[in-house]
């Protein structure tokens, strides 16, 4: 091969990228309006109502022919409507971030990271964890030796660090009706749309979530909390560091501490990703294997991981001795 069908060859293969680069996005809305769709009928009608759009799904890998039959990636077949919401809320949030990124608004540049981003940002973002709050309910606090029991009693109480619009702060006040939840952010903005949001709850289950503006590398509180919520990938290096240890002292003795990290990717394309979202929202580059070894640093036991998706996030809870 001469230097110049090198060169041209390279040339295409940079273009084949950039095209299917301007393709992704609009793949991307395929696959968000697909589950949206199936959230409210089935997923086999909704591929058959939406032909072209489902030709995209098709050509992005995410269904596939079988004869007669359709086989689609799990991401589109998600188990109930309550859980398919969250997870289009999750990625409308992306979306309008990267589209965000893209513009490079530069009248917000000097505001707070999330404060960057419009309301329907920080609605999506937040109402995405509603999911997270119903996964803590079912599957994590029966796991964890005595928190059960303990939020089943009156007087037991939970921090919902990072609250954004209350979406967990309300599934865990639902699932435990004796139970107080406290909700803290460092944006007034989103606390205000929080309030909007459990105006629409049952008021019974809101009069038990109190929101508070407060930055968790602040927090003062002593044995105060039976679970803390902490998002790890959405607070700064500087806060998750003075976090931890207040956290630990904010917790009962044998309360648990129950953070959500992000696991080391193997994708080069992801790695650079996750850094640079991290960048622009204020957060940080710690793994679940960092935040592992930071918690028994400061003083945590027990602890043990639980794996969400494929790929996704890692739940790590962590106790506080007695």
């Amino acid at each position: 091969m001469t230097t110049d069908s090198r060169t041209e060859s390279r040339t295409e293969s940079r273009t084949d990228l950039a095209l299917v680069l301007e393709a992704a996005p609009w793949a991307l809305a395929a696959m968000i309006g697909t589950m949206r769709d199936a959230a409210s009928a089935p997923l086999t009608r909704v591929l058959a109502d939406h032909p072209r759009r489902t030709a995209v799904l098709e050509a992005a890998g995410l269904v596939r022919r079988d004869g007669d039959s359709v086989v689609v990636d799990p991401v589109l077949d998600v188990a109930d409507s309550a859980t398919a919401h969250s997870a289009v809320a999750a990625r409308l949030s992306a979306l309008r971030q990267a589209a965000s990124a893209a513009s490079a608004d530069q009248s917000t540049s000097g505001a707070p990271a999330w404060a960057r981003h419009d309301d329907d940002v920080l609605l999506n973002q937040g109402r995405a964890s509603a999911a997270t709050g119903r996964g803590l309910a079912t599957r994590i606090v029966p796991a964890l030796s005595g928190l059960a029991e303990r939020l089943a009693a009156p007087g037991s109480r939970v921090l919902d660090v990072g609250t954004g619009v209350a979406a967990l702060a309300l599934a865990v006040a639902e699932a435990f009706p004796a139970t107080e939840v406290v909700g803290i952010d460092v944006l007034q903005r989103v606390l205000d749309l929080a309030r909007t949001e459990l105006a629409g709850a049952d008021p019974a289950t809101a009069a038990r979530i109190t929101l508070r503006l407060q930055d968790v590398g602040a927090l003062a509180e002593q044995d105060a909390y039976d679970l803390i919520w902490l998002p790890v990938p959405f607070l700064s290096d500087a806060a998750l560091k003075s976090a931890i240890p207040r956290i630990l002292t904010a917790l009962r003795p044998g309360g648990w501490l129950v953070a959500g990290t992000n696991p080391a990717s193997d994708h080069p394309l992801r790695r650079a990703v996750d850094a640079w979202t991290a960048d622009l929202n204020g957060g940080n580059g710690s793994d679940t294997d960092a935040v592992g070894h930071a918690l028994k640093a400061a003083g945590f036991g027990d602890e043990r991981g639980f794996p969400t998706v494929p790929g996704g996030p890692v739940l790590i809870a962590a106790r506080r001795g007695y």
